[in-house]
Parts: structure tokens; C-alpha cells; sequence
């Protein structure tokens, strides 16, 4: 064979390797998909977070009221649009229910019209701390508040507040948390598939949960039982409890207060809803590697609060469940001017958002690298390019 004839068979088998390399690559990055961000284990151990300016504050439009703040926010989107409940204070330390909604970016929200809820059955005097969710198995929208008890109502849907029906009890009493204090308070909602919990807390770090079956659900709340508690405000108020995504796990978050009398946020994680606290991993749960507080949140546009406080993750399901997308996490929470003290029904609350910005590699190839997904903060949508 010639030295021309040689060089060309070379060629020719080499090309043969390639394509056949290049064929097997190909075949294996079918066979192996980046992991689905809902469905991997993307929870960082540290967490970051930007947050928005004040986005909203209370409007005086409330019958015979003078708004000074408004809080506690419980947040649904539905068909792209964003639904907010929240509690509001008077300058005559009255509490009450609002609720805006009907927008789809967040810099909108603090146009969007507030509906007063003393204006609905629901009526005037002491009402607090929302939770609103849609009940899959009734095909039913609820409404959760504090009116001394854990009370309801129904909604036909949550851009209708007007709909609201009159208040029911959750309970009657709360079990054996009635005998150390009378000032209960922040009630949540959080259910799997066979079971509904009722957690709240007294504000003197003792924490309780009570709860009822799916089926039954919204009776049968009973057997209160002492669910964690601690020597200090490190454990303060404000429980959340969310699933994450399709992974297995539980997050559980609380509202502390820290040094100089900052409120932050701790959270843990456990691979079960009915798990007693001692079951539940400690994730980031100190003042100096919060979930969120002072010590992991920039302000972009300017500080505006030392607080983060009493607020809701925007779920990617407005049900029962309180599923989070843990690859695109957004927490909506009231802050406030820390030159302005006084009485705590004074402090001038006003809502802000925070956008998770360290997502693990699961999630897509945020964590920390050069890869990942541009996402706007004030909206939290994000461009589909790399």
C-alpha cells in the first residue's frame, strides 16, 4: 500500500472513531438530564438573598381607621397573578385585615387597591396574621386568621375578599397551651397527604401543634401538643412550614429575636410533616447563618430595615401542601424604618421582597458558578438563556 493509500485509510478510521464518540456522548446526555430543580435536593446550607425597597405600604382607605403599618403578608399566585392578605394597624393600636392583589410584577403591588376586610362579614375588631390557601379536596379557598382563636373563612377565590365568609373556629380552646398564657398567636396550616397540622405559638418560646385528618379537615383539630420550645427569643413567633418541591423534604422556618432586638429567621428540615422538633435538622438556624436576616441580606437599592420579619415564601401552589420551588425562592416580609420605635402596634411595617441568590449546582448550575438563570427582583421572572 502506498504512503498516500495508508494516510487516507488512517483518516478514514479515525473519522470512524470520532463519529462514533461523538454518537456515545450524545446517547449518555440523553440517558443522564440535567436533574429537574423541583425534583433534586437543592437547599444550600447558607443562604443569600436581595431584597426589594419598601414595596407597599398601608393605604388609608379603611373605614374610620389611620393606618400606621401593615404586616404579616400571606401571598398566592393564581393564572400568573399575585394575591396578598395582610394584617394592618391603627394609630388606636387596632388590628385588622386588608388584602391587594391582581398584579403580575412586584413592582405593582404597591398600587394595587386595598380591600379592607372589616368592610366583609369577616368584620371589624381584633383580626391578625393571614394564611390563605386552596383546600384541594374541597375545592375550597380558605382564609386563616387570629381573633384570640384559630378562626376561617371561605373565599370563592382569592381575588375576591368581598367574598369572605363570616368567621368559624378551628377549635374552641388550645388544649394545654391555654394554661400558660392567654396571648396565642401566628397560626399555620400545613398538611401532607393523610394529616393537617395547626401550629401556633404563645410568644414566651413555647411552640404547639395540633391536628386533624385530611378527610376531616376543617374539624377535628384536637390533641394539642407542646411541639418545640426554647430559653429564649431565639424561638419567637412567626412558624412557617413548607414542602420542597418534589424532594422528600420538609422546611421549617421561625421568626427569632437576635442581639439588639433583630428579628431574623431559623429554619430546619426533616423528611417528614409529622416529625416532633427533635426530628427536624437544624439547616441555617443562627443569627450570624440565618435563613434570612441581617447577616445574608443586600439591599441593592438601599437598606431600608434591620428586620426581617413575620412573612410568606411565594409557593409554587397556592394548596394545602405549601409546596416551594426551592430553585426560585421568594420570601415576602415586613420590615420598617429602624429610627422609628415606640409601642409595637406604632412600628411603621411596611412589605418588601427577597430573592434567593445562591441556588445550588442541583438546581441548574447557580450555585455560586458562571451559569445559571438571569432573574429580575422586583418581578422574579427570569430569562431563558444561560
Amino acid at each position: 500500500m502506498s504512503q498516500p493509500t495508508r494516510l487516507r485509510s488512517r483518516l478514514a478510521m479515525l473519522a470512524v472513531t470520532l463519529v462514533a464518540a461523538l454518537a456515545a456522548a450524545t446517547l449518555s446526555a440523553a440517558a443522564e438530564p440535567s436533574p429537574d430543580p423541583a425534583s433534586a435536593a437543592p437547599l444550600p446550607t447558607n443562604f443569600r438573598w436581595e431584597s426589594t425597597g419598601a414595596l407597599v405600604g398601608p393605604q388609608q382607605t379603611a373605614p374610620g381607621r389611620t393606618l400606621v403599618s401593615i404586616k404579616d403578608p400571606s401571598v398566592v399566585q393564581v393564572d400568573g397573578q399575585y394575591h396578598v392578605y395582610a394584617t394592618t394597624a391603627d394609630t388606636n393600636g387596632g388590628w385588622s385585615l386588608t388584602y391587594f392583589g391582581g398584579f403580575t410584577n412586584w413592582s405593582q403591588a404597591g398600587q394595587a387597591p386595598q380591600y379592607h376586610l372589616s368592610r366583609t362579614p369577616i368584620g371589624g375588631g381584633y383580626r391578625a396574621a393571614p394564611q390563605v390557601f386552596y383546600f384541594e379536596p374541597d375545592n375550597q379557598w380558605y382564609l386563616l386568621y387570629q381573633t384570640g382563636l384559630p378562626s376561617f373563612s371561605t373565599l370563592t377565590h382569592p381575588s375576591q375578599p368581598q367574598s369572605a365568609s363570616a368567621p368559624r373556629n378551628f377549635m374552641n380552646n388550645h388544649g394545654i397551651a391555654d394554661a400558660g398564657s392567654s396571648y396565642i398567636l401566628d397560626y399555620w396550616v400545613a398538611c401532607d397527604e393523610v394529616n393537617c397540622y395547626l401550629y401556633f405559638n404563645n410568644d414566651k418560646q413555647k411552640f404547639y401543634r395540633a391536628q386533624t385528618t385530611v378527610a376531616e379537615f376543617p374539624n377535628g383539630f384536637g390533641d394539642v401538643e407542646l411541639f418545640m420550645e426554647a430559653p429564649n427569643q431565639s424561638l419567637f413567633e412567626a412558624t412557617n412550614v413548607y414542602k420542597v418541591g418534589d424532594t422528600g423534604q420538609y422546611m421549617l422556618i421561625v421568626e427569632g429575636i437576635g442581639s439588639g432586638g433583630v428579628r431574623y429567621f431559623r429554619s430546619w428540615t426533616s423528611n417528614k410533616l409529622d416529625a416532633n422538633f427533635s426530628e427536624w435538622t437544624p439547616l441555617a438556624d443562627t443569627q450570624s447563618n440565618p435563613f434570612a436576616g441581617a447577616a445574608n441580606v443586600t439591599f441593592p437599592g438601599g437598606s431600608w430595615t434591620n428586620d426581617i420579619s413575620h412573612g410568606e415564601m411565594v409557593r409554587t401552589d397556592g394548596n394545602q401542601t405549601m409546596e416551594i420551588d426551592p430553585c426560585n425562592m421568594r420570601y415576602l416580609y415586613q420590615g420598617r424604618n429602624p429610627n422609628i420605635g415606640g409601642e409595637y402596634s406604632q412600628l411603621p411595617y411596611r412589605l418588601g421582597l427577597l430573592t434567593h441568590t445562591n441556588p445550588t449546582p442541583d438546581c441548574g448550575g447557580g450555585g455560586g458558578g458562571d451559569s445559571g438563570q438571569v432573574r429580575g427582583v422586583g418581578s422574579g421572572r427570569c430569562l431563558d438563556v444561560p
